[in-house]
């Protein structure tokens, strides 16, 4: 049996140029893990800020302060089970998975047996590695933190994005009027996959004081948080999913929603995603009813990694990049 493999490498902090494929020893499952052959892997923002260790906060999380802790990058992960921890039961070898790990980007991972779930039969496993780390932010933006209801407005900007294209079709399910905002290229993808109403951010103005909206869900943007409360409705609710302005930190919007919010009517606040094994099924069970479906963009092989990154960062890339492995 093979006792090393291909992974994406990495020993500092710093642009695609950081990245290498290397050859190093296969991993092994632990008592609660499971060793999964890797088929495909999903490329998300959080990918990129792993690399390059910006924003500065996420050093002093527990990554690394001066270079990485953990020198694998990759999140989402969709294959089949190669051997499982003496503790794990609810896998076997050969059955087909999907979740996150750390360290996709690579012929084999480990992964916790809660990280995964079966991956649903009407997906491929390429658009089974979009899904989670991008489905895990939308779910919980939408149910969680915008508490959307039926009838409601919202207004996701972002949304042709990973995150934005999971948003707006589970804004939809919850039987949300959804209003995407997006780039001139991403329009027609956003109207396709449920928008009821499509705004081009290079044409028009969210916070033109035409619409009010009763929830915002804001994907990686930089508008001032004055600017948009102007598109909320009085006791509305703003959600800001990631994004980056510029400092050190990276979290100064982040900072000043949390500060403002209890002073005003409208709910102003972010999160992080968090991995839960719950969410993960019920982003499966939508997944198999055909309530939600992945876009991918583009597929890579594992040896382009760093030209995913760079097409990632261009910012055109309408739902996600997928390696294939």
């Amino acid at each position: 049996m093979e006792q090393t493999m291909k992974a994406i490498v990495r020993d500092a902090y710093g642009s695609v140029d950081v990245l290498r494929l290397g050859e190093i020893d296969k991993p092994v499952a632990g008592e609660d893990d499971v060793l999964v052959r890797v088929h495909a892997a999903g490329v998300d923002q959080g990918v990129w800020h792993l690399m390059a260790g910006m924003p500065y906060v996420m050093r002093l999380a527990g990554f690394g302060l001066r270079a990485p802790k953990n020198p694998f990058l990759g999140y989402d992960v969709a294959g089949r089970v190669e051997a499982v921890g003496p503790n794990v039961t609810v896998f076997r070898p050969g059955d087909e998975v999907f979740g996150t790990c750390r360290g996709s980007f690579a012929e084999y991972a480990t992964s916790r047996v809660d990280r995964l779930a079966s991956k649903p039969d009407n997906l491929s496993f390429e658009q089974a590695a979009a899904v989670p780390i991008s489905g895990y932010a939308a779910l919980q933006a939408v149910r969680d933190h915008g508490k959307v209801q039926a009838g409601q407005r919202v207004l996701i900007i972002g949304a042709g994005g990973g995150v934005g294209t999971f948003a707006v079709q589970i804004a939809k399910a919850y039987g949300a009027e959804v209003t995407g905002v997006c780039s001139t290229g991403k329009t027609d993808l956003v109207r396709s996959i449920g928008a009821d109403h499509v705004i081009d951010y290079t044409r028009e103005d969210v916070a033109d004081g035409r619409n009010r909206y009763d929830v915002i869900l804001d994907i990686a943007g930089n508008r001032s948080l004055s600017h948009l409360r102007q598109a909320l409705t009085p006791r509305g609710t703003l959600v800001i999913v990631g994004g980056e302005d510029g400092n050190w930190l990276g979290v100064r919007r982040q900072l000043r929603a949390a500060v403002l919010s209890p002073f005003v009517q409208q709910k102003l606040g972010t999160f992080i995603s968090k991995e839960r094994k719950q969410d993960l099924e019920e982003l499966r069970r939508l997944l198999e009813a055909g309530t939600i479906t992945p876009v991918v963009d583009r597929t890579f092989p594992l040896d382009e990694v760093p030209e995913a990154i760079r097409y990632l960062r261009d910012g055109r890339t309408r739902g996600k990049i997928v390696i294939t492995v």
